[in-house]
C-alpha cells in the first residue's frame, strides 16, 4: 500500500500528478486514490475533467504522459524571460498558490536565478480553488450556479456566472442577476453548486471589460466622457500606461496635457484622480468637478477640527 499523504487541496494533488507523469511514471487510479486518501471516483474526475488539456492518455489501466510532450527544459531566451515574468507575478500573489506554481515552473526553467523582480499586490485565492473550478465549468457551459455569499450577512444566491476578473489586485465574480451584472467579491463566495439551468451570454461583456478602468464599471450605463488636465509630473505616467479609452487632446510646452477617458460610473476614475492629487484636475463634467471640491473642503475642515 502506498503511503497516504494528507492532500486537502485539489491544486496540490493535480500538480503532484503532473509532476509524476512528467517524470515518466505510469499512474494507477487506485494507487493514487490510496496515496491521496480520496475516492477512486475523485481521481477519475481529475483525469477525465481537470487534466484534459494536458497530453496524457490511458493504457492498460494506467495514465501516462505522451512521448515528446513532456515539460522539457526551455532553451529559448524569449521563453525564459516570459517564464521569469510569470514566476514573479505568481510570487506577488503569495501563499500556497505561489509555492505550488513555482515548483511547476522550475520543471521548465533552465536556471534558478532570475534578474526580474515584480511587485504586484494580488490576492492569494488558493483557498478558493474548489469554488473557482466549479465556476469555470459553469462559465464555459453557460450554466447557472447556486452559492452562499457572505458580505456581513449570509445570503443564498442563484446566478449566471460570466467572468472571474481581477481589478486592482482583488478577485471578483461577474454574474448576471435579473438582467443586471453584479460583482461578487470572490473570497466571500462559498458552497458553489452547478444547477441544471442554462443561459445565453451577452455579446457586449468582453468590450465592456476591455474598456473598464475598475470594478465600478456599469455594463448597463451609457458611457460618458471625463476631461482631465495632467501636469508634467503626472503626464509622463499616463503616457507610459494609458487608461482604457484614454485619448490625449492637447499637449503643452511644459509637458502637461489634457486627456479624456470614457467611463460608465464616476467611481471608475475618481479614485485615480484623488490618488494623483494635486497633479490631476477635473475639467469636465462640472458635476464631478464640484463633487471633488466639496469632498476636499470637507477633508480640510476635518483636519482643522
Amino acid at each position: 500500500m502506498a503511503y497516504k499523504h494528507d492532500y486537502d487541496k485539489i491544486l496540490t494533488r493535480l500538480v503532484t500528478i503532473l509532476s509524476k507523469l512528467n517524470d515518466g511514471e505510469a499512474l494507477s487510479v487506485k494507487e493514487l486514490a490510496i496515496e491521496f486518501n480520496i475516492s477512486v471516483r475523485t481521481v477519475q474526475r481529475d483525469f477525465n475533467e481537470r487534466l484534459t488539456s494536458f497530453p496524457i492518455y490511458q493504457e492498460n489501466k494506467k495514465w501516462k504522459m505522451q512521448d515528446g510532450f513532456r515539460l522539457e527544459k526551455s532553451k529559448s531566451i524569449e521563453d525564459e524571460i516570459i517564464l521569469d515574468i510569470i514566476e514573479k507575478i505568481t510570487e506577488s500573489i503569495g501563499g500556497a498558490f505561489a509555492s505550488k506554481s513555482n515548483k511547476l515552473l522550475s520543471k521548465i526553467k533552465n536556471d534558478q536565478f532570475s534578474p526580474i523582480y515584480a511587485k504586484l499586490n494580488i490576492e492569494d485565492i488558493t483557498d478558493k480553488v474548489k469554488e473557482i473550478q466549479i465556476l469555470e465549468t459553469a462559465i464555459k457551459q453557460n450554466r447557472e450556479v447556486a452559492f452562499v455569499y457572505d458580505s456581513g450577512k449570509r445570503n443564498e444566491k442563484i446566478s449566471r456566472p460570466l467572468k472571474i476578473v481581477n481589478f486592482e489586485g482583488f478577485w471578483y465574480l461577474l454574474a448576471q442577476d435579473n438582467a443586471i451584472v453584479k460583482k461578487y467579491y470572490l473570497k466571500n463566495i462559498s458552497n458553489v453548486k452547478l444547477t441544471d439551468s442554462f443561459f445565453e451570454v451577452s455579446k457586449t461583456l468582453e468590450d465592456t471589460l476591455k474598456n473598464s478602468i475598475s470594478i465600478w464599471f456599469d455594463e448597463n450605463a451609457k458611457p460618458f466622457e471625463v476631461k482631465i488636465l495632467a501636469n508634467a509630473i503626472a503626464a509622463k505616467y499616463f503616457k507610459r500606461r494609458p487608461l482604457p479609452t484614454q485619448s490625449i487632446e492637447s499637449i503643452y510646452a511644459d509637458d502637461s496635457f489634457v486627456f479624456t477617458v470614457k467611463v460608465t460610473h464616476e467611481m471608475e476614475i475618481m479614485p485615480i484622480i484623488k490618488y494623483w492629487l494635486p497633479h490631476l484636475e477635473i475639467l469636465e463634467p462640472q458635476c464631478m468637478r464640484d463633487t471633488l471640491k466639496e469632498e476636499l473642503r470637507a477633508y480640510m475642515s476635518n483636519l482643522d477640527n
